[in-house]
């Protein structure tokens, strides 16, 4: 009989009494099973093969609300209060005295339900009508929530004048639907031989061993479904921006660069002035930049307060005019959350002047942006230099191209851009679904940055956006997906 040791077992227990439309609860006692998932399995694959027949019974139970579980306790509200009622003098029985025994959301509710039931208000006085009218309605309902504190009721059983008032309470009761099932022998069920009914050893999964040896000849095999859905397995794995942060570093480390870090609080003259930003400049406005109450200013050394005031001032000896405007120091000191990370790579050629350098550094930055699909007020960017005598243009867009085609993005274009910073300077495009996309900055230093920190070699420098580009690699419409804690949509992402 093709049928598997589950189908068995039930069937046996079936037997017993062949006659006998089987319960759930009869079927568990009888199996010795603890789980009705065996007998809604086991029952569908043997009225599948014919020997039993399943019947579904449609219900409704009634059970207590947890108004309902408090009224079983305490009594129904109009019955409280008709007992009050009773208890008070004809004079006492007013709606100021009912007001000051009852609680206000008791009292109003209250007052209306016995209204229902033939009391008056005169004057502000309660007056009864028919007692006996009114007693034997509270009692019917009384009754009837107390019926339901043991063990809910089927809706038919029950009383539906009672389930029509008590549905329109709130809390009282709560109906709810059901479907039960009785299982039962066909013909061809009752005629099965029991003989042929005792467990059997299946093979459940096909090993190496089990192969190997001759053990799987005259076995049993488990059928298996091939076109059964199966779950999608959901082993741990990075975050895609871990992923994709990996990816980055791992490229540039191959192309011979090192990796830098910075610190997330920094001072406005490392941040703007050492990059030749303008003190007037709008990014240095609240608006856009988050400065930090605590502490309110970093400490910067003199030397460098003192070049950057000399270069914004008249250029020094930069072959620049400078910005012509006075430099204040004070706004200098001021303490921020750095807005790019490029901030880093001015730290590093200032310590390290005279030492040819290729670094680049993955970061988080921060400026106050309104949020939408495609900015964030906390976001990454990718930082990078060529610090080198013989450092130049040509250079640096090979530098990109080759990142960029590591990444996957063969072609790639500059188009001229202006940035205080970089003379000349560039914007990166890619080309993605026929369209050129910007994904970033770059250029070469000015002498107004460089020569302050100690230099006179090139620069060559790029900042790009990390987000932007992750919502090309993995395809995504809206930015703030990436930072959603929904572990389904981030499990069906790319594997980078």
């Amino acid at each position: 009989m093709g049928i598997g040791n589950n189908e068995r077992r039930m069937l046996r227990a079936m037997l017993s009494d062949s006659s006998k439309d089987w319960t759930l609860e009869d079927l568990l006692t009888q199996t010795g099973w603890d789980d009705q998932v065996h007998i809604a399995g086991s029952g569908t694959s043997l009225e599948e093969a014919g020997l039993v027949s399943i019947t579904e019974h449609r219900g409704t139970n009634v059970s207590l609300g947890d108004e309902g579980q408090k009224a079983s306790k305490e009594g129904l509200l109009e019955a409280r209060i008709w007992s009050w009622l009773l208890s008070q003098e004809v004079e006492n029985r007013t709606m100021s005295e009912l007001s000051s025994t009852f609680e206000r959301h008791e009292a109003g509710p209250g007052v209306g339900l016995l209204k229902a039931l033939g009391v008056t208000i005169e004057s502000g006085t309660l007056v009864a009508g028919d007692e006996s009218v009114i007693v034997s309605e509270i009692e019917k309902r009384s009754e009837f929530i107390n019926s339901l504190s043991d063990r809910p009721a089927e809706v038919s059983e029950l009383d539906q004048e009672m389930v029509s008032h008590f549905s329109g309470r709130k809390g009282l009761i709560v109906l709810e639907d059901r479907i039960s099932r009785t299982w039962t022998l066909t013909k061809q069920g009752k005629s099965a031989d029991t003989s042929v009914l005792e467990d059997i050893e299946m093979i459940g999964e096909v090993t190496p061993e089990l192969l190997q040896s001759e053990a799987w000849r005259d076995a049993e095999f488990k059928p298996f479904d091939v076109n059964a859905p199966a779950p999608t397995p959901s082993g741990g794995r990075p975050h895609p921006m871990i992923a994709l942060i990996e990816m980055i570093r791992s490229i540039f480390l191959e192309m011979g660069f090192s990796e830098i870090e910075g610190d997330f609080i920094q001072s406005a003259g490392w941040n703007m002035d050492a990059l030749f930003i303008p003190q007037s400049h709008p990014a240095r406005t609240m608006q856009d930049t988050f400065y930090l109450s605590d502490p309110p200013q970093v400490d910067v050394d003199e030397r460098y307060l003192d070049m950057w005031r000399k270069v914004h001032e008249h250029g020094h000896d930069t072959g620049s005019k400078g910005w012509g405007l006075e430099f204040d120091k004070e706004e200098s000191k001021k303490s921020l959350l750095r807005t790019h990370t490029t901030v880093n790579t001015v730290r590093h050629i200032a310590e390290n002047p005279d030492e040819p350098s290729r670094v680049f550094g993955i970061g988080r930055v921060f400026r106050q942006e309104s949020i939408d699909r495609t900015h964030l007020p906390e976001f990454y960017q990718i930082e990078g230099i060529i610090h080198e005598p013989e450092a130049n243009l040509p250079m640096l867009i090979s530098t990109l191209k080759t990142f960029y085609s590591k990444m996957g993005f063969p072609d790639v274009r500059v188009r001229p851009a202006y940035f205080p910073y970089t003379e000349p300077s560039v914007e990166v495009d890619v080309l993605w679904k026929g369209e050129w996309l910007e994904l970033g900055g770059s250029g070469i230093f000015r002498p107004e940055v460089t020569e302050p920190l100690g230099t006179e070699w090139p620069v060559c420098a790029w900042g790009l956006g990390l987000e932007r580009l992750a919502m090309l690699i993995l395809e995504l419409d809206d930015i703030r997906e990436l930072y959603q804690p929904d572990l389904e949509r981030l499990g069906r992402m790319p594997i980078l």
